[in-house]
This record gives C-alpha cells, sequence and structure tokens, in this order.
C-alpha cells in the first residue's frame, strides 16, 4: 500500500481530516446501542411477555460478555490484522441485527442478536479508540478521548430519545429499528471507503516512548501493576452501574407510572450529559491528575446512583441524571488516557483491550447482580447495593494508585 512510504506525524491538527471521520464513525457506532437504551423494556413485555427482571437483564449479560471478548480480541490483532480491517468487520456483524430485532418472535434469536451486536461493539469501538490514539500522540490524548467518547455517547442519548418518540407513535417494532439498519449501512460505508489505517503510527511513537516494554500485558492490565489494575478495577465497576441503569432505570421509571415519552426523555438525559461533558473532561486529563479525576468521578457516580433509587418526580430524576452523566463524564475519557499513558507504544492496543474487556465485563456483572438483587429484595436495594459499589471502587483507587501532581507536566513527542 502507498500509505507505508509516507512518514507517518502524529498530531490531531496534522490528522483532523481522519481524527474528525472516526468521530463521525464512533457516533455511529453509538447510535446502534441507543437503539435499545429506552425502549428495551417495553419490547421484552410487549412482544416476549417478559416481566422477570432477571430473565429480562439477559439481553445485557449476553452484549456485555461478548463485547467484553471482543473488546480483548481487537486490542490483541489490532497490530498484526490492522485497526481498519476490525472496524470493517464489526460493522459487518451488526448489519444483520437490527432486523432481526424487527421481525424475530423468540427471544433466544433476540438475545443472538444481541450476540453479534455485542461482538460489533468491542470491534468498533475498540478500533476507533485505538486509531484515535495512534493519530494524536502523547500530548492531546486525553481529548482525543474525550472527543471520541463524546460522539458515541451523545448518539446514545440522541437516539435513545427519538427512538421512545417512534415507539409511541409507531410501536415498539418495526420502524425504530429499521432506521438501525440504515445506520449500520452508513457506518460500513464510511469506514470501508473513506478511513485509512493507522496502524503504522506506532513505528513513530515508539522510537521515543520512555515506557518499557512489558510481557504478560494481560497479567500486568488485570492485577499486577497497581496503576493499571486500579483504572481497570475502576472502569468494570463504572460498567457495571452502568448496566444497571441500563436495565433497571427504566423499570424504575415504569413503577413510578412515567409515560414512554417521559421514560426516552429521562433515559436520554445521562448519556447525553455523559457524552457532552466528556468534550471537556477529555482535555482537563491532559492538564489535571487522572487519579484526582477517577476517584472524583465514582465517587461522584456512587452517591448520585444511591439517590436515584429514592427519586419520584421527573425533576429529581432529571437532576441526579445530570449528576451521574457529569461524573461518568469525569471519568470515562480519563480511562483510557491513563492506560495509554501507562503502557509502551507497542503493547498500548493489547493493553487497551484487556482494560476494556474487564470494563464491558461490568455490563455482564451489573446485569447478574443488579437483577439478583432486584428479584429478591427490590429495585430500591438492587439500586443502592451498586452506587455503594461505586464509592468503593473509587475508594480502592485512592489507596492503591501511585500518587502524581496535581497539575501534570505532558511529555510531548510531537
Amino acid at each position: 500500500m502507498n500509505s507505508i512510504h509516507y512518514q507517518a506525524v502524529q498530531g490531531l491538527k496534522e490528522n483532523w481530516k481522519q481524527f474528525s471521520l472516526l468521530v463521525v464513525i464512533n457516533a455511529l457506532v453509538g447510535s446502534m446501542i441507543g437503539l435499545e437504551r429506552s425502549i428495551f423494556p417495553e419490547y421484552a413485555s410487549t412482544i416476549f411477555g417478559i416481566e422477570s427482571n432477571s430473565a429480562f437483564l439477559t439481553f445485557i449479560i449476553v452484549f456485555g460478555i461478548s463485547k467484553a471478548i471482543s473488546n480483548y480480541y481487537a486490542g490483541k490483532y489490532a497490530n498484526r490484522l490492522g485497526r481498519k480491517n476490525l472496524l470493517v468487520l464489526g460493522w459487518i456483524i451488526v448489519l444483520p441485527v437490527p432486523l432481526i430485532l424487527a421481525f424475530t418472535d423468540s427471544w433466544l434469536i433476540v438475545l443472538l442478536a444481541n450476540l453479534l451486536l455485542g461482538v460489533s461493539q468491542g470491534l468498533t469501538w475498540s478500533s476507533t479508540v485505538i486509531m484515535k490514539i495512534d493519530l494524536v500522540g502523547p500530548k492531546n490524548r486525553g481529548l482525543a478521548m474525550g472527543l471520541n467518547e463524546f460522539a458515541g455517547y451523545l448518539a446514545i442519548g440522541i437516539t435513545a430519545y427519538f427512538t421512545a418518540n417512534l415507539a409511541s407513535n409507531f410501536g415498539v417494532r418495526p420502524i425504530p429499528f429499521l432506521i438501525g439498519f440504515g445506520i449500520a449501512l452508513l457506518g460500513l460505508y464510511l469506514s470501508f471507503f473513506f478511513l485509512k489505517d493507522t496502524t503504522r503510527f506506532i513505528s513513530v511513537e515508539k522510537t521515543d516512548s520512555k515506557k518499557e516494554e512489558k510481557n504478560n500485558v494481560f497479567w500486568n492490565t488485570t492485577f499486577r501493576s497497581p496503576n493499571l489494575s486500579s483504572i481497570t478495577q475502576a472502569g468494570l465497576v463504572n460498567n457495571l452501574n452502568d448496566g444497571m441503569i441500563w436495565g433497571l432505570l427504566p423499570l424504575l421509571l415504569i413503577q413510578k407510572e412515567f409515560s414512554l415519552n417521559e421514560i426516552g426523555k429521562l433515559i436520554a438525559i445521562y448519556p447525553l450529559v455523559w457524552g457532552m461533558g466528556q468534550l471537556f473532561s477529555g482535555k482537563i486529563a491532559d492538564i489535571i491528575s487522572k487519579k484526582f479525576l477517577i476517584v472524583f468521578g465514582m465517587i461522584i457516580q456512587g452517591f448520585a446512583i444511591i439517590i436515584l433509587a429514592y427519586s419520584n418526580s421527573f425533576s429529581q430524576f432529571s437532576f441526579i441524571s445530570i449528576v451521574l452523566g457529569i461524573g461518568t463524564a469525569i471519568v470515562y475519557p480519563t480511562f483510557l488516557a491513563a492506560i495509554s499513558d501507562e503502557t509502551h507504544p507497542e503493547v498500548r492496543a493489547e493493553s487497551v483491550g484487556v482494560f476494556r474487556l474487564w470494563r464491558d465485563l461490568g455490563y455482564a456483572f451489573g446485569a447478574i447482580l443488579s437483577g439478583w438483587i432486584a428479584d429478591n429484595f427490590g429495585l430500591e436495594l438492587a439500586i443502592v447495593s451498586v452506587g455503594m459499589l461505586t464509592i468503593a471502587s473509587g475508594i480502592i483507587t485512592q489507596l492503591r494508585m501511585t500518587r502524581e501532581a496535581f497539575f501534570r507536566k505532558i511529555e510531548m513527542n510531537n
């Protein structure tokens, strides 16, 4: 390929066209999750007669496990197979999912579709993350992750709102899901025809990197490295609470007798704030202590989740959803930027994959834990338990992660 013969130069300004395209593509990736975010409880109940919290949450469990495993292999093979190839493969895998959800009469097939959605999300989202890290270099890594997650989660919120509106006017299927098929086609088209692979950029950074290249990337990221493993456990708990919010918040709002239109608005607030907040928090993570941001954000989330269980009015749920979105926005791009800071360029993609494996297993753990508690002890206790666990995760990060200066000195390789 001709692209191998010219010198790759890292930097946001130098690569703004490809970076901007990746932002758009990741918004489309996020939209595929947003399709389910607000209407799935109604979908499961109306179409399949599923009322049990645990049975309903099986779709999140399947999604979380498949996405987590896909994340790991996307990171592990990103250098060997190429980032763009993995991204295109992810879009191909998701193409049948909206059609299955729109027309199937089997809950088992719904679970299979969510398995495919999880695999696709792991490949597509991981690829866009790694490619942005490749393009920008260390100077603006936090900003890059903020823009990436901003696009994805803003799209989740917007899509959740619009699918709830469509469902309230035209039914939960097929129209909301058919829109998803169009989104998947557009994502595949942009990724295949306009995006360039970024694997060559790692050779630019590795010559200047002061990070030691390490073996046993999986165990270092999971257990051995105090910094990497602290970030990883916080990421897992963050998505554990998001899995609970995804599954139980709509059920709580139904229990509080909100309309489907009101539920759509309330469900949209959290990912919208989460997404928009990352425009700022990502850049802040380039300037001040990542440890502080992770600890602070996790504790904010924990208290917001606990208060959520005792909210009643639309305004109360709106306010707490905003606070929860801010807390999540603080930590989400910081996780990925911190992992990138702690790893050598040669193994960074794999370490990001390991982190995202554990982080997205949090979806499954959150669904299993909160579903069991909700079925046996009630929705409120399930929500409070997850809030307390989130606060505990912030405390663990404070105790275990290496202390760093509040204002960071940024190494500039470009």
